[in-house]
């Protein structure tokens, strides 16, 4: 933990879990939170202490406590490790203020709900597709229409519809040097190890044939904040077991000075591709003309900067849980059961789930390509050369994209919602 907080002030406590949920939803509203704080304008709202409690969750890296103790923003940082001795034992952390309010922005919302109740304080929860629980929350703070139709008749007038959180993603346009007037592709291989596992070496090997096919192409890689430079080295190597599938070999990674870019990362067939530090890239980020990424909160995140992708997720490697995080990890140590769950996923989650996309999840149809299957590294880098040369296609993409995006503001109304909550 940072510090241990005091009871002279309010507590606005936040919920959450993954590094998606951490850079899209929890970094902005902290940002809001904590100049609203500074400005003090209002006399009547107390001074409130910044708490992140990070919750237990498969999806979790280990690394998202080290991510927000870099922000220096808050006052305490319980990690997901600590969480039940939150709940047996609040004292353990500090005097916690009498009044207070929990948020949700990431895990289960059932944590969300417990530890208000243990504290004694109110709960809000905000809700990207359903909201659970309503019983028990003081605010519904609902991403759309939809969440709010799907609650119970007595529970609607406690949710207020406030937006996507992620359409108030700053997406300046204005030029940078270094990389306007070429082409740029953004490759995401995920943040979590089982996806880096499958990732690194297919993407390195998509790079490969990128590089030796395309014309003038440049690559670059927004690395996450959960994922360290080693984690690349790891995963095409050896020890890695997916990485014998595919031939491409990092041959070095080098420090850049004086660039937007932190590393450059060499190829053994000499492809370069350049590493981004993901903090605060986004502007940076919408001026390539095409994103490769993996399932899962990047494609919400490409989605709010308007920019057209390909979301891969090669099936063939489902058999090597062995290699996954979480009890997904533990099964896939089990034989006979590593089969059994990768039939199951293969055969019914993958065949009847309609879209794995956050943005053809929120269109209902399908406006960015998804492939999913046995597919290799050549397939994909073909589609990106294509894609490249149809200005027409990435522009249908990008304006189906603007679509859906939510009006901005959510950040603001989510923020004044935990202010009125303190205040009151």
């Amino acid at each position: 933990m940072l510090t241990a907080i005091s009871n002279d002030s309010a507590a606005v406590v936040i919920v959450s879990n993954g590094p998606g949920e951490l850079s899209t939803w929890v970094k902005p509203v902290v940002d809001y939170l904590v100049e609203q704080n500074h400005k003090c304008i209002n006399s009547n709202l107390p001074k409130y202490n910044l708490v992140l409690t990070l919750v237990p969750c498969p999806h979790a890296t280990g690394q998202e406590f080290s991510v927000a103790n870099d922000w220096q923003i808050f006052d305490l940082i319980i990690p997901a490790k600590r969480f039940l001795k939150l709940l047996f034992k609040p004292s353990s952390f500090g005097n916690w203020p009498k009044k207070g309010v929990v948020i949700f922005l990431g895990g289960d919302q059932f944590w969300n709900i417990l530890l208000a109740k243990r504290l004694g304080y109110q709960s809000i929860t905000y809700a990207e597709w359903i909201a659970r629980w309503p019983r028990w929350n003081l605010h519904i703070a609902a991403m759309n229409e939809e969440v709010r139709n799907k609650l119970p008749k007595k529970f609607k007038k406690k949710c207020q519809v406030i937006g996507d959180l992620m359409a108030d993603i700053n997406n300046n346009l204005s030029p940078i040097n270094e990389i306007s007037n070429r082409k740029w592709i953004a490759i995401l291989p995920g943040s979590k190890k089982a996806k880096l596992s499958i990732g690194i070496p297919f993407f390195l090997e998509v790079a490969d044939n990128i590089s030796e096919n395309g014309d003038d192409v440049n690559l670059m890689i927004p690395i996450a904040p959960t994922t360290e430079i080693k984690d690349f080295l790891y995963f095409q190597s050896d020890k890695n077991p997916i990485s014998k599938y595919y031939s491409s070999k990092i041959k070095s990674i080098k420090k850049i000075e004086n660039s937007i870019f932190d590393f450059v990362l060499e190829t053994c067939k000499n492809t370069k591709i350049f590493i981004l530090n993901q903090n605060s890239n986004h502007n940076i980020l919408s001026q390539c003309k095409l994103a490769l990424t993996t399932v899962g909160a990047n494609t919400a995140e490409l989605a709010a900067i308007n920019l057209p992708m390909i979301v891969v997720l090669p099936t063939q490697h489902l058999n090597a849980m062995n290699a996954w995080d979480g009890i997904f990890g533990i099964i896939g140590k089990i034989n006979l059961l590593n089969r059994i769950l990768t039939f199951l996923i293969k055969r019914y989650y993958l065949k009847n789930k309609k879209f794995l996309a956050w943005p053809n999840i929120k269109a209902n149809k399908q406006i960015i390509p998804e492939r999913v299957g046995i597919i290799s590294p050549k397939e994909i880098s073909d589609e990106v050369i294509y894609l490249l040369n149809k200005n027409t296609i990435l522009l249908e993409q990008k304006i189906n994209l603007l679509k859906i995006r939510g009006k901005k503001g959510a950040i603001k109304k989510l923020s004044n919602l935990i202010l009125d909550t303190i205040k009151n």
